[in-house]
């Protein structure tokens, strides 16, 4: 890829125009999770009855670890990938971190031949905890210092792209094409100084930012007394992860058949994959909906969600029929594989996988 290719730190390049107009959230982004995920976990009390099965969805994508709804490693949801859809995967490598941390990464980013900067994260971890941009040895022997030792880490290539999204794709097994159920395009949020004010101060004056700014005053917290000079771009967040501060839209409307046959051509050549989300970097949206100049960085299974529910324009009601609608669909694709003879995971070890990842999540550097 040519450097005259590259967009990253060029804010939204290669996306649409990003409207800031009108209210910064919906009415329901905020809410207290509990509150907001309760009538969906009533919806999938009456799928359980009607299916006969607590555990279905685990087997929606039956070679991830319980479908992928909790304790799946990123890295072998990637690895299950063929030649066709490695092509469209960033390049990557995962390996438990030992002493000493350094010499051992930087020996398997020599194997895989990545080079700085390149994405660390977590080969197991919910809602995008510990992703970081590392830029050098030093950035990454600072990483190391602060990852738990004995667990999974991924280094992956940085896609040169700015634009990000996730397309949620859905396939019946006893199907040859597949659809895109949702697309999400997810918008850095970014702040620009005036050469007065400092980061804090410029934080605190936003009507977004400044309703979450204790993200954002965490993750900034060497910076903040900054003045930024007029007119200096500042990305407040790195990682395109919505309760990380992530700006998302709905962009649905903005699937294609090309891109919907690119899809259908990546996931057959993942084993066994018919559910889930590709979190992809794009060069710009019209190469998008022609299925070319993409990466996916992540492929994630049934515990996804199709995250343009997030979109401030979303009603409540629209957000419900989605995610009843997708739990749906990953109770039917479950009952389909219990027909091939596909076997559920056990509710003990859904529930270790969760407890698992929510203790290392404490443990993991902070997400950037």
């Amino acid at each position: 890829m040519s450097d005259s290719e590259a967009t990253l730190g060029i804010p939204h390049a290669g996306m649409p125009p990003l409207d800031e107009s009108g209210p910064a959230f919906s009415r329901f982004e905020l809410m207290n999770p509990l509150f907001f995920y309760a009538p969906v976990l009533g919806y999938a009390l009456g799928l359980m009855l009607r299916h006969r099965s607590i555990t279905l969805p685990t087997i929606a994508n039956p070679k991830i670890f319980a479908g992928g709804i909790v304790g799946e490693h990123k890295s072998h949801v990637m690895d299950l990938a063929g030649p066709t859809a490695q092509k469209w995967i960033a390049p990557y490598v995962a390996f438990p971190v030992s002493e000493p941390a350094l010499d051992n990464a930087l020996a398997q980013m020599r194997e895989k031949q990545l080079v700085f900067p390149c994405v660390a994260k977590p080969d197991s971890g919910l809602r995008g905890a510990g992703v970081q941009l590392i830029k050098d040895e030093t950035e990454l022997q600072n990483y190391l210092n602060s990852f738990p030792k004995g667990h999974n880490l991924v280094l992956q290539d940085l896609v040169p792209y700015e634009a990000e999204a996730g397309v949620f794709y859905v396939r019946k097994p006893n199907e040859e094409k597949g659809e895109i159920f949702s697309i999400t395009l997810k918008y850095a949020p970014y702040l620009y100084g005036d050469g007065k004010r400092s980061l804090k101060e410029l934080i605190l004056a936003d009507p977004r930012a400044s309703e979450i700014s204790d993200i954002y005053l965490t993750r900034h917290k060497a910076e903040l007394d900054r003045i930024l000079p007029a007119g200096e771009a500042f990305k407040l967040v790195f990682a395109g992860n919505h309760c990380r501060g992530a700006i998302f839209r709905d962009g649905t409307n903005l699937a294609t058949d090309e891109l919907a046959a690119r899809f259908d051509e990546i996931s057959k050549d993942v084993d066994e994959f018919y559910f889930g989300r590709f979190d992809i970097r794009f060069r710009s949206i019209e190469a998008l909906q022609k299925g070319e100049d993409f990466q996916i960085v992540e492929i994630n299974g049934t515990g996804s969600e199709a995250t343009h529910i997030w979109d401030r324009s979303m009603t409540l009601r629209e957000a419900y029929r989605t995610l009843f609608k997708q739990w749906r669909m990953a109770y039917e694709i479950g009952a389909q594989n219990r027909k091939r003879g596909f076997k559920t995971t056990n509710l003990f070890k859904i529930f270790k996988a969760w407890k698992d990842e929510l203790d290392r999540g404490a443990d993991y550097p902070t997400t950037m």
